[in-house]
């Protein structure tokens, strides 16, 4: 068995090099038309029902409000009910026919069964699964107190891209699935120190409402990735291509300011629903 891996590391990479090569101008062209035609017939929501957790504030509120002006009913999730009600007459006013709130946290197994069976329960149906809630740490893992604090944060972010990947592997077309890559985000998670910890004074901060814009338009178009803004995906090619450079980057982006030295770092994580 050897033998032949070490016959399938020659040939494969000349094989992919030459069929990209040959085909690539193909690729692209499917792409463009498949993105045009997608963007013509994009997704009417109007009546549809959407669950959307983390709404009562950032990216999850202002998405409830895309939904609420092209008419779709919805199901807001999060921690903070008075917010969440907030959210919700806004909503109405915007022009959803019908909002329903539920308390809950996104951690606990039986929250999310409690609110997904209120939705079913109340509309018969989910037609659209917003999955926003999520938690951003606040420190270096070596000033970490205790590791098993990392267990939601990684929940929430890389293992949740790879989870969906899967899953759209086992539904095929039956189930569209968008994931999307926000950039920084003007939101309560990004104010405060939130940027200086992470190494990211004078980072370009977007508006929510330009981000939550982008995303509503993804999401009714059936994309399977979106980047927001657009050319964070430059930096996702460059850590593709030459992950040194990013990884030099965010290094003395990091760790490079006197302000990051170990005596002034704080441990901790924020959550924001």
């Amino acid at each position: 068995m050897d033998s032949v891996h070490k016959l399938l590391n020659i040939v494969l990479p000349l094989i992919s090099l030459f069929l990209l090569f040959f085909f690539l101008p193909a690729i692209l062209l499917f792409k463009i038309f498949n993105s045009i035609s997608r963007s013509v017939f994009s997704e009417n929501v109007s009546s549809k029902i959407v669950l959307i957790t983390g709404a009562s504030s950032g990216i999850g509120e202002h998405l409830a409000y895309e939904y609420a002006k092209g008419g779709a009913c919805l199901v807001l999730v999060a921690r903070r009910e008075k917010q969440l009600q907030e959210v919700a007459c806004k909503a109405r006013r915007l022009g959803s026919p019908d909002v329903i709130v539920e308390t809950g946290d996104v951690s606990k197994v039986e929250d999310c069964k409690r609110f997904v069976d209120a939705a079913l329960n109340h509309f018969g149906k989910l037609n659209h699964v917003v999955n926003n809630a999520g938690i951003a740490p606040l420190c270096l893992f070596e000033d970490a107190d205790n590791v098993e604090d990392f267990t939601p944060i990684m929940g929430s972010k890389g293992a949740l891209v790879s989870f969906y990947e899967t899953l759209r592997v086992e539904v095929g077309s039956d189930i569209g699935i968008t994931i999307v890559g926000p950039g920084v985000v003007d939101s309560e998670i990004t104010r405060g120190d939130f940027m200086s910890k992470a190494g990211m004074d004078g980072f370009p901060v977007e508006s929510t409402e330009g981000c939550t814009k982008a995303i509503f338009k993804s999401i009714c178009r059936g994309d399977r990735y979106l980047f927001e803004p657009a050319w964070e995906r430059t930096i996702y090619f460059w850590n593709l291509l030459c992950p040194e450079v990013i990884e030099s980057f965010s290094r003395w982006r990091l760790l490079g300011r006197p302000n990051n030295s170990k005596s002034n770092r704080n441990s901790g994580a924020f959550k924001s629903d």
